[in-house]
């Protein structure tokens, strides 16, 4: 049995593997398939008599170092000057407001239709309003220099922004001046703690001379983001800021207080940890949506019930998006299609409260609305291709 399992998660990430390698000319987004491949095995498991552990416990965990990395790769990537300002300020509001108006708009609707109180129906909604890095970023390495890089912020502070949302509404029960303050007070705090840990994780990697040195470091940043999150704090603020620093070291070489990382030094070390990253995150994604494709059911999927509701909300999802990228006079294609749900939406859905659950929402309508969203961008990609080739 364990060789069997062995062989099998081996033979499931070469394939996906290769679906990352040929996606460029297929514009299939590999979730698609590792939803697939996941499901399948567990179709095979089911008609063969296997009997599996419930590896359900798994899944969040290998979602929460996924999202880490993820963005902890995004950032690595960005460049980070006083040119780049006017794309980060469109990026920010593209990511914020449709993703305010969806979740209060979506809220107002469970709250009417579904007879939900307003706080209840809003927690439900956020995680269905924000855009997954995890598939966005991925999907984009084809695309021009300037649309990857707004895809990039755009999507990376669209998980930053929906996990601060999300907590805020979450984990306050009234929403007053003190929970505001409580609030900025929490925020100040993990921008302190991220400065702080930056430069001591900087110092770290310039200064460990033993072979490993890179797997302490990417184990401190999951510590560090896992400490940060018990106390509600904005842990991903912690790793954008982390790998802007490490991506942009040529940007503030002419800083004094820089010279004490050797920056030339840190810089060559910054490349091969940013390529153990690529690695590692890549692993770690393909594991988290298998393992979400093996846990869906058939009949979850085909759920008539939550199709209408997530049909609804992904029309909304991509109107929303045209209007904004319009208002910033912003190129519609590709960049209009790109606005997946998944990895971070199931993080999110996964930590509501038992409280504070709906009927309304429940897995069925999770993975309809990532499929769903996940074969918009796929259109969208392949449409885009195609204009380009004429």
């Amino acid at each position: 049995m364990t060789t069997a399992i062995i062989i099998t998660v081996c033979v499931l990430i070469l394939l996906a593997y290769i679906f990352d390698i040929t996606s460029s000319k297929t514009k299939v987004p590999s979730v698609i398939l590792l939803l697939l491949m996941g499901w399948l095995v567990k179709q095979v498991a089911l008609t063969t008599g296997l009997s599996l552990p419930n590896l359900s416990p798994i899944l969040p965990i290998l979602g929460t170092i996924g999202l880490i990395l993820i963005v902890l790769e995004g950032s690595l990537e960005l460049e980070l000057n006083a040119t780049k300002f006017p794309l980060i300020k469109k990026s920010f509001a593209v990511a914020l407001l449709p993703m305010l108006l969806l979740a209060f708009g979506a809220a107002g609707a469970f709250h009417f239709w579904g007879g939900i109180n307003f706080k209840d129906s809003l927690t439900n909604a956020i995680p269905l309003c924000v855009i997954s890095s995890a598939i966005a970023i991925p999907s984009v390495k084809n695309l021009m220099n300037h649309q990857k890089e707004f895809i990039i912020y755009e999507s990376s502070l669209s998980d930053i922004l929906g996990v601060i949302f999300f907590n805020f509404v979450a984990f306050n029960d009234s929403f007053g001046a003190g929970s505001i303050w409580y609030f900025f007070a929490q925020l100040m705090t993990i921008i302190i703690v991220s400065f702080l840990a930056t430069g001591g994780l900087s110092y770290l990697l310039s200064k460990i001379d033993h072979h490993i040195k890179f797997a302490p470091i990417i184990l401190l940043v999951i510590l560090i983001y896992n400490i940060s999150k018990i106390y509600h704090l904005p842990s991903l603020v912690f790793i954008l800021i982390f790998g802007l620093f490490l991506g942009n070291l040529d940007e503030i070489k002419r800083f004094k207080w820089i010279q004490r990382l050797k920056p030339d030094l840190l810089d060559r070390e910054v490349k091969k940890f940013k390529e153990i990253t690529i690695e590692a995150t890549f692993v770690i994604r393909v594991l988290f949506f298998l393992l979400f494709g093996y846990l869906m059911e058939t009949a979850e999927i085909l759920n008539l019930s939550t199709l209408g509701w997530a049909v609804g909300i992904v029309i909304n999802i991509f109107c929303l998006r045209a209007i904004l990228l319009k208002f910033y006079k912003m190129e519609l294609s590709p960049l209009l299609f790109i606005a997946p749900r998944g990895l971070i939406t199931i993080l999110l859905f996964l930590s509501i409260p038992a409280s504070q659950t709906i009927s309304l929402v429940n897995k069925s309508l999770i993975i309809q609305i990532i499929i769903l969203s996940a074969l918009v961008m796929m259109i969208g990609l392949m449409m885009g291709n195609k204009k380009e080739s004429e």
